[in-house]
């Protein structure tokens, strides 16, 4: 499976980028669970953000959802934090 993060807005405007590719890593399946959940509670196109904020693109084996801070849910949060964490 294969998790692309890009981040946008903030008060620089700096774009972040990273990908995770959980393909043989032994937490795969915690990585799926977490992206299926993230997948379900994401919208279909770019919500309304606060200014400064970021707003979030999480694509997921080619399916793309979007969020906004400050409105993320637990595992956005979450799975968004471990892929600008951990990818490259």
């Amino acid at each position: 499976m294969r998790i692309q993060v890009r981040r946008t807005g903030g008060f620089a405007g700096i774009e972040r980028r990273a990908e995770v590719d959980t393909s043989g890593r032994p937490d795969s399946r915690e990585w799926q669970a977490l992206a299926e959940r993230v997948l379900a509670s994401g919208q279909g196109s770019p919500p309304a953000g606060v200014p400064d904020g970021f707003r979030y693109e999480i694509t997921v084996d080619g399916r793309t959802v979007y969020a906004a801070d400050p409105r993320l849910t637990e595992e956005q949060r979450e799975l968004i934090s471990r892929v600008l964490k951990e990818g490259a």
